[in-house]
C-alpha cells in the first residue's frame, strides 16, 4: 500500500496505518453492495422461476384432469374396407373430421354428460360434417366443410346425401363415405349435438354473429337455417363455420391460454359437450392443445369444399361437387401444402360477412 507526504512525494505505506484500514472497509462495503444485490436478484429470479412452474403445474393438472374425462366413442373406424378403397397415407399434419349430430332426442347424446347413445339407427342426422387440417408446423387450420347435401356414394347403399351415411351406419360409415369421396385419411372424429351446441354457446356468453349477439338457442336457428339463404346450402356452411370462428374468436385467446383459471372453465366447457375417437388418448389430447397454444381464430382459414353446381334428384335438392377442383384440394390435404393451396386457388371462402 502507498501513501503521499505533504508535498506530493510517494512513498510506501506502512502496515497498520489509518490508510489501509479505510480503504479495505470502503473494499468490504462494495462486496456487501454486491452480495446483497445478487441475494435480491437471485430472490426475484426464484420468485419468477416458481410462480411459472406454479401456472404451468396447475395448467397441467387442468388439462390433465379433464382429458381424463373426454367421453369416447369406441369402434368408430371402418373394418373391412377393401384395400383399394383405403385413403392414401398421408405426408403431414393430421386431420379431424368434426360432425355435428341433430339428435332427435331430448337427452344429450354426446359430451361427459351424455345420457343418450350418440348414434342410433335413423335416430341422428349429421348436418355439420367439417375436415379439420392441422399442419405439421402447427402454426394454422385449415376447416373444409362438406355440404349436408352433397350427393355421394355411400359404401353398400349406393348414391344419396352425405348427411345420410351417419343415419344409417354411425361414425364407421360416415368416416369410411368421406375417406372414399377424398381420399384423406381421417386420424380422428369429433362430435356434438346441437344439445351440446347451445350449452356450449351459453356457457361462453353468447357468440356474435352477423351484427347480432345469440345466445344458444339464437345460434342453433342461425346455422341451421337454410331455406331463405341465397346459395342455400352452401351459404349453411358458411354460418355454421362463422360460428365456429366466433367461439374460437372468444375462447382461444392469449389470456386465457396463459390463465390457468380460464383454461380449466374452458376444458370443462368443451370436455363437457364433444366426444371424441378412442383413439384419441389423453396424451395426444395434451399434446393437441400444447402444439396448438398459438393458433388464433386469425391463423384459420375456412372453406367450403369446391362445388360443380346444384340439382333435384330423386325430388331432392342435392349438391353436386366438383370432383376435378375437389381432387386438388383433397391432395393438397394429403400432402400437407394446403397454405400452397389456398394461396394459389380460387376458394369459396369464410368473408368478413356472411348471410
Amino acid at each position: 500500500m502507498r501513501t503521499t507526504d505533504p508535498i506530493g512525494h510517494e512513498e510506501t505505506a506502512v502496515p497498520g496505518t489509518a490508510a489501509e484500514p479505510a480503504a479495505e472497509e470502503a473494499a468490504g462495503s462494495r462486496r456487501r453492495r454486491r452480495s446483497r444485490t445478487r441475494r435480491v436478484l437471485l430472490g426475484a429470479l426464484t420468485l419468477l422461476v416458481l410462480g411459472v412452474l406454479g401456472v404451468a403445474g396447475t395448467m397441467w393438472w387442468a388439462v390433465d384432469h379433464y382429458t381424463g374425462k373426454v367421453d369416447r366413442i369406441p369402434n368408430v373406424f371402418p373394418t373391412n374396407v377393401p384395400e383399394s378403397e383405403q385413403p392414401r397415407a398421408a405426408k403431414g399434419g393430421e386431420t379431424f373430421l368434426l360432425v355435428g349430430v341433430d339428435a332427435r332426442s331430448d337427452l344429450p347424446t354426446t359430451g361427459r354428460d351424455a345420457k343418450a347413445p350418440e348414434w342410433k339407427r335413423g335416430a341422428q342426422r349429421s348436418d355439420t360434417m367439417m375436415l379439420v387440417h392441422l399442419p405439421a408446423d402447427h402454426r394454422h387450420a385449415y376447416v373444409v366443410s362438406l355440404p349436408r347435401d352433397s350427393w355421394v356414394s355411400i359404401p353398400g347403399n349406393g348414391k344419396a346425401k352425405l348427411n345420410a351415411a351417419f343415419s344409417w351406419g354411425g361414425p364407421p360409415l360416415l368416416i369410411d363415405t368421406v375417406q372414399r369421396l377424398t381420399d384423406v385419411k381421417v386420424d380422428h372424429l369429433a362430435v356434438i349435438d346441437w344439445s351440446g351446441f347451445k350449452t356450449l354457446t351459453d356457457d361462453i356468453g353468447g357468440v356474435d354473429l352477423a351484427g347480432k349477439h345469440m345466445n344458444g338457442e339464437e345460434a342453433l336457428k342461425y346455422v341451421r337455417e337454410r331455406y331463405n339463404l341465397p346459395r342455400g346450402d352452401l351459404d349453411r356452411t358458411h354460418r355454421q363455420q362463422a360460428f365456429l370462428r366466433a367461439v374460437i374468436a372468444k375462447t382461444l385467446t392469449k389470456d386465457s391460454m396463459a390463465n390457468p383459471l380460464k383454461a380449466k372453465e374452458l376444458l370443462d366447457r368443451v370436455t363437457g359437450v364433444v366426444s371424441v375417437d378412442d383413439r384419441l388418448s389423453d396424451g395426444d389430447l395434451r399434446d393437441l392443445m400444447w402444439s396448438m397454444r398459438g393458433v388464433r381464430s386469425g391463423d384459420m382459414v375456412f372453406m367450403n369444399a369446391p362445388v360443380g353446381g346444384l340439382d333435384m334428384i330423386k325430388g331432392q335438392s342435392v349438391v353436386l361437387l366438383d370432383e376435378n377442383g375437389s381432387e386438388q384440394l383433397w391432395e393438397a390435404m394429403r400432402n400437407d401444402t394446403m397454405a400452397d393451396y389456398v394461396a394459389n386457388h380460387s376458394i369459396d371462402r369464410l368473408g368478413a360477412s356472411t348471410p
